[in-house]
């Protein structure tokens, strides 16, 4: 199991341990809301009889105690309640709001969309008739059921800015590493590339009449200046490189001819002539872009195992150049299109895994532009794009 498997599952293991605090939250949640909801239908019905009781005792002539069916509407401060007769007229509110409760205009709205929710009255029996007692929530139990959906969105808001600020500190620290690491690559050639130089010149000194032997300096001169590229290539990570306008066939041909030269000769280049084409001009810096190409290149090749073809396309839009380099190789499965592009993924027995992390970082970091896999079928082929601002 690679380090991006291991990752994966630990971020299912933390998505289903939330997930499950979520639940027991809003299970418990829900107990609670039911509970609270009982006791408010209990109180709901004890007003309602305190209510017939009262009506019936001040209908009486008698003088009575009516202290104790008074209380229960006084102590009553969470439910809000409306009263109406049998024609719909509202007669009192209660817990609606100090203005509300005696705002007639409010109380024969708020009556009206009673009425139309097509909330269930308790029916009042007092000696005037039927009175229809309204009820809605308390606002606490009505912030109690939101209380899940709020400790949802906080907790995903944690977990998120969480994330970002992790991912932020960690890409940071990668950069640094990264870049250091190639200014010391950079230097460290630096001094046996000049030594092979100086070697070159001595023997060439040597041997100044010798055909094969200069014919064989030359091949090696030919080498020392790809290492002085790759030199330079390295020196430019981590530091702002110099744009300048080329012609994008011209740097598909050059890319196109050192591969070729270095494929098998199973394998068909097809790449359009930069001769039979208009100009696509865009800002780029040279020796960067053909790494890119040639690591696109190069792992084209290491799928097709030395059989197949490898084709590029260029086309625009009004803001953007688009160069599509496609290969018949074994492909790529589409829930590894984005991990292609991370540190150390490699499908390969050995290597680092650092060339389309580099490609990346290259084109989207130094030319403002994107990468992406396009498609891939498992063994028929992958397509990668390369979007350039014009």
């Amino acid at each position: 199991m690679d380090i991006y498997q291991r990752k994966s599952r630990w971020k299912w293991y933390l998505a289903t341990a939330g997930a499950v605090i979520v639940l027991i939250s809003m299970f418990y949640t829900k107990y609670l809301t039911d509970r609270l909801e009982e006791e408010e239908l209990k109180k709901v019905q004890q007003l309602k009889i305190a209510y017939e009781t009262l009506s019936q005792e001040m209908d009486d002539t008698l003088q009575v105690d009516v202290t104790f069916q008074t209380n229960f509407f006084t102590e009553n401060t969470t439910v809000p309640i409306l009263l109406a007769d049998e024609n719909g007229n509202a007669q009192m509110g209660q817990n609606f709001g100090e203005k509300n409760d005696t705002n007639q205009a409010f109380l024969s709205q708020k009556l009206k969309e009673f009425q139309e929710e097509k909330v269930e009255p308790v029916i009042v029996s007092t000696p005037y008739g039927a009175q229809h007692l309204y009820f809605e929530h308390s606002l606490i139990l009505r912030l109690l059921k939101l209380y899940p959906i709020l400790q949802l969105i906080l907790i995903a808001a944690f977990i998120a800015f969480g994330y970002l600020g992790f991912s932020t500190s960690r890409r940071a620290e990668q950069n640094r590493v990264w870049a250091g690491m190639a200014k010391e690559t950079a230097h460290q050639l630096g001094t046996p590339i000049s030594g092979i130089v100086a070697w070159i010149e001595h023997l060439r000194a040597l041997r100044e009449d010798d055909s094969e032997v200069n014919e064989v300096l030359d091949e090696l001169g030919n080498d020392v200046v790809r290492l002085e590229l790759i030199a330079d290539r390295f020196s430019k990570i981590g530091s702002a490189p110099e744009l300048t306008a080329a012609n994008i066939f011209d740097e598909l041909e050059k890319c196109r001819a050192y591969m070729q030269r270095r494929a098998s000769r199973k394998v068909e280049f097809h790449f359009p002539a930069p001769e039979l084409y208009q100009p696509i001009t865009v800002k780029i810096n040279s020796h960067l872009f053909e790494w890119v190409v040639e690591n696109l290149l190069r792992n084209a090749l290491d799928s097709m195992e030395g059989k197949g073809s490898i084709s590029a396309s260029v086309y625009e839009d009004p803001r953007n150049v688009f160069i599509d380099l496609s290969d018949t190789g074994k492909g790529i499965p589409a829930n590894k299109f984005k991990t292609v592009f991370q540190p150390g993924y490699t499908t390969k027995k050995r290597g680092w895994g650092l060339g389309l992390s580099l490609t990346k970082r290259i084109i989207e970091d130094y030319h403002s532009g994107k990468i992406f896999v396009k498609k891939s079928v498992l063994n028929e082929g992958t397509t990668f794009t390369i979007q350039l601002p014009k």
